[in-house]
């Protein structure tokens, strides 16, 4: 059995690291299984070089679409056409895609419509929000699904009400807290941390990069004043998105207690998340490894596609709204954190349950 797995863009190569691990070891222990990655080239991003597939150990994609940037549609129609020509010479016998990026919803298609099944890990998760593209990603992507890999009973019931069948359900946990757990002993201090004397527990990190938050000026000169100004004496470091940097460049802002730093590695950025104060974030998988970490989160954005973060982990919702923002600082720096617990089947064995599945479903 052949498969393809595609990634297009820095998480997805987080999420697939332990599943190809996985699928080697069934190889290599007689089971008839392999794969072929292929990156789509979705996200040009240079960090994403030698070196942080050395970091994860991720064998380098046996194809690179090279799609790069473009509209949503440019990049869904060039990512289609490329993969396309992948599949056509390179048969596969099933199409695995990861997360909620336009890759996975732009393969998926190609795979159907090239008669080759689909399994979607991260299957089943909704913000309910349509501004988001990733959430039509989301739908597009499970309405077409023939194997969905989950990570929550929430994504298991969102994928029940569209009718999916029970049997075409595997909850497996979470592959991306598989490759935080195997990293944590390897976690390495960043150069910044000496040069900017921080201190553990003692400064918080920041990212942004929805649109929402960072594509209107005054919006993101607010958002970052009113942050910096309840963060008190605490450093806050912002590794920027490129996107973001391009408008920070006009803004002035000037605050003592926070730091640009460029983007980081892995092992870099989740020192320092482990070791911060707190974590301000627009992101989603960030929720997921702040949770397992028991680090305070506060997410700037009104919806999650993970609400198992805000109901059993150390995650907040408050969008943009200045007093929740107000309401979770006092609770943060008065000492009165929610504590946080693991969510089911978060313990670094996901990747594995996936590939148990696998060698089930095609009797390997």
């Amino acid at each position: 059995m052949r498969i393809t797995i595609v990634a297009g863009a820095r998480p997805n190569f987080m999420k697939i690291a332990p599943i190809i691990e996985a699928i080697s070891h069934k190889k290599e222990t007689g089971h008839d299984i392999d794969y072929r990655l292929v990156h789509t080239g979705q996200h040009y991003d240079k960090n994403l070089s030698g070196t942080f597939f050395e970091e994860l150990n991720i064998p380098f994609p046996d194809s690179n679409l090279d799609v790069k940037s473009g509209t949503q549609a440019e990049q869904t129609a060039a990512i289609m056409i490329g993969f396309e020509n992948e599949l056509t010479q390179n048969p596969c016998d099933l199409v695995m895609v990861v997360g909620d990026v336009t890759s996975t919803m732009a393969c998926t298609i190609v795979a159907k419509k090239a008669g080759i099944k689909v399994a979607h890990v991260e299957a089943g998760i909704r913000s309910g929000d349509m501004n988001m593209p990733e959430e039509i990603n989301r739908i597009v992507t499970d309405s077409l699904t023939d194997y969905f890999f989950t990570t929550s009973n929430h994504a298991n019931k969102n994928l029940k009400k569209l009718g999916v069948a029970d049997d075409a359900i595997f909850f497996v946990g979470n592959v991306m807290i598989d490759t935080l757990l195997k990293n944590k002993s390897r976690l390495t201090k960043p150069q910044l941390w000496n040069d900017l004397k921080l201190e553990s527990k003692k400064y918080m990190v920041m990212t942004l990069h929805r649109p929402s938050n960072v594509d209107e000026e005054k919006q993101l000169k607010t958002l970052i004043t009113q942050l910096s100004s309840l963060a008190k004496d605490y450093p806050i470091i912002f590794p920027v998105h490129p996107r973001t940097k391009k408008l920070l460049q006009g803004l002035h802002l000037n605050f003592e207690n926070l730091h640009f730093v460029e983007p980081l590695g892995y092992l870099n950025f989740n020192y320092l998340v482990k070791n911060a104060f707190a974590v301000l974030t627009d992101s989603g998988g960030i929720t997921e490894e702040t949770t397992v970490m028991n680090v305070p989160c506060i997410t700037l954005r009104d919806s999650t596609e993970r609400p198992e973060t805000c109901e059993m982990g150390t995650n907040v919702l408050v969008g943009s709204d200045s007093v929740k923002i107000e309401e979770a600082f006092k609770k943060l720096l008065s000492g009165n954190w929610k504590q946080g617990q693991i969510p089911e089947l978060w313990d670094g064995h996901a990747a594995k349950r996936i590939a148990d599945s696998l060698i089930d479903i095609y009797n390997l």
